[in-house]
């Protein structure tokens, strides 16, 4: 998925957006479906791809025979899409060190710089 630039706000506006709205704004391809179905599905262009060019989002429904049914499956994913893409980030919340932590910490390195200063070559007295 390429990123478009938009917001949840923007992703909001077209989950409000009717299905026909919705619909009138996209690309539609229609093609032979694969996978079972026998002659069925080997003879009619039943499988639809649609673009919804506003927001580059595509999607593809082959799982009816029908054409129509299957327009109107996309329709529904694209607008599923807008909605899960319409939820605003949560906000971040900044985390807090407490001062025992912050003592803590302090006080290993404290410990482990004496261990270190043990380790060095006493000077011939």
């Amino acid at each position: 998925m390429g990123e478009t630039g938009l917001t949840h706000r923007d992703y909001a506006a077209f989950a409000r957006q009717s299905p026909e709205e919705i619909a009138r704004a996209c690309e539609v391809q229609v093609f032979r479906a694969s996978g079972p179905g026998g002659q069925g599905v080997n003879t009619t262009d039943s499988a639809v791809r649609m673009r919804h060019v506003p927001t580059g989002i595509t999607v593809v429904s082959r799982e009816h025979r029908s054409q129509l049914q299957n327009r109107e499956r996309c329709v529904e994913k694209i607008l599923q899409i807008c909605r899960r893409r319409a939820r605003p980030p949560r906000p971040r919340k900044k985390t807090h060190v407490p001062a025992s932590q912050k003592r803590k910490r302090l006080d290993a390195k404290r410990a482990r710089g004496q261990v270190k200063q043990l380790r060095r070559r006493v000077d011939g007295e």
